[in-house]
Order: C-alpha cells, then sequence, then structure tokens
C-alpha cells in the first residue's frame, strides 16, 4: 500500500512537474507564433509603401504573405493556446487539490480517509485530462462529412 507521502511525489508531484512544463512549451509556441504573425503582416504593410526593385519586392510581399498563412495554420493544427491553458489548468487543479489534503480543508475536512478522496479527486483530474487531449486529436484527424447538395427544384 503507497503511503500519502509516497502518492504525493510519485504521482502529484511529478504530475504537476509535467503539466507545468507543457503548459510554459505551449504557451511559448502559441506567443511565438502569434508575435511572428503580428511582425510580419506589419512588415508587409510597411513595405508595400515602398518603391523598389518591384519584382523582389512582390516576391518578399508574396514570401511573407505565405509565411503568415503558415504559422496560423500551423498555430491553429496544434492548437498551442488551448493546449497551455488545459495543461496550466489541471496542474493548478492539481497543486490546489495538494493543499486542501496538506491543511485538510474543502473537500478533506472531517473524512474519514482523506487520502482515498485525493486519489480519486487527482486521477478524475488526470483522466479528464487524458479525455480531453484524446478528444482535441481525434478532432484533428476526422475527415468531415461531405456537405449534401441541396434539392433541386
Amino acid at each position: 500500500m503507497m503511503t500519502d507521502d509516497e502518492y504525493m511525489k510519485c504521482r502529484i508531484e511529478e504530475q504537476i512537474l509535467w503539466y507545468s512544463a507543457r503548459a510554459s512549451k505551449n504557451k511559448k509556441k502559441y506567443y511565438m507564433c502569434n508575435t511572428t504573425i503580428i511582425v510580419v503582416s506589419a512588415l508587409i504593410t510597411s513595405m508595400s509603401g515602398f518603391d523598389f526593385f518591384p519584382t523582389a519586392k512582390n516576391l518578399i510581399l508574396g514570401l511573407m504573405g505565405a509565411l503568415i498563412a503558415i504559422v496560423t495554420g500551423l498555430s491553429s493544427l496544434y492548437k498551442f493556446q488551448e493546449k497551455w491553458t488545459e495543461y496550466r489548468t489541471t496542474a493548478e487543479s492539481m497543486l490546489q487539490e495538494k493543499f486542501y489534503y496538506a491543511t485538510l480543508t474543502g473537500p478533506y475536512d472531517k473524512q474519514e480517509e482523506p487520502l482515498k478522496v485525493l486519489v480519486s479527486r487527482v486521477e478524475n483530474l488526470i483522466s479528464k485530462e487524458n479525455s480531453t487531449w484524446k478528444q482535441f486529436n481525434s478532432q484533428d484527424r476526422k475527415p468531415e462529412a461531405p456537405a449534401l447538395a441541396p434539392p433541386k427544384d
């Protein structure tokens, strides 16, 4: 049987660190994508007013527009913002459970077996996060149903 200290160290603290690291990584990617989009968009606007080699200018502006489309698509595909907020929410919820348990407050107040309540609540958080992750990934791979043609009169 696992003690409460073992569960805290082997499960809760490890999971908090894992979710926090993933949240930070996705936050950085989200900001990097959006910063790129903002900067390149501003550059396109400012460059369009300059008169220099028209062929080179058009090529550069076209490449910059393509870069915006690529970065926007990748950000949407990989869902950096959604993952960031989900991972951060899970980490903070687990941290909250840890403190409630340590102080025997909230859902642990007056419980005969608070460790069982803790394990149940933490495992539910992890299970919910796993389900959300699975849902995000399955949505990316589902082909869209073909649109039905309107009936002809």
